[in-house]
């Protein structure tokens, strides 16, 4: 007894079935670079926080520093020298958290890497499957 004959597809068939793939993968990719991206939004949260943090701290400094000229140039020592004190203080903090901030954002790579080589290998999977 011979072996049952195998059905043949057309072409269409065929064409149908890649498109339906390529669909499918297109939405997957698509679902991949949602989570990815949602993945590195929360990892920059705290370093964006400790951004703004800091930004917010460098200002306040800024303004006890002024407010500190200005008591200087009044003459009133002891306001004017704890206002110098204060104001550099939170100056040196924020300026340590500014720049803690800057150094953690760089080490994030935006770009979602995982969809990225899948896209590639599916790009190398459709060629091979129109070949």
């Amino acid at each position: 007894m011979g072996a049952s004959p195998v059905p043949q597809r057309s072409v269409a068939d065929l064409l149908q079935d890649i498109i339906g793939n390529l669909q499918q993968i297109i939405r997957s990719e698509f679902r991949l670079a949602k989570v990815e991206l949602k993945e590195k939004a929360q990892r920059a949260a705290k370093p964006v926080s400790s951004l703004a943090t800091g930004i917010v701290l460098a200002l306040y400094g800024l303004g006890f520093l002024f407010l500190a000229a200005v008591y200087a140039l009044d003459l009133v020592i002891p306001a004017w020298a704890a206002a110098l004190i204060v104001g550099g203080f939170l100056a040196i903090i924020g300026s340590l958290l500014i720049s803690a901030g800057r150094n953690n954002l760089k080490q994030i790579d935006p770009v979602p890497q995982k969809t990225v080589e899948t896209v590639k290998e599916n790009v190398q999977w459709a060629k091979e499957q129109t070949k």
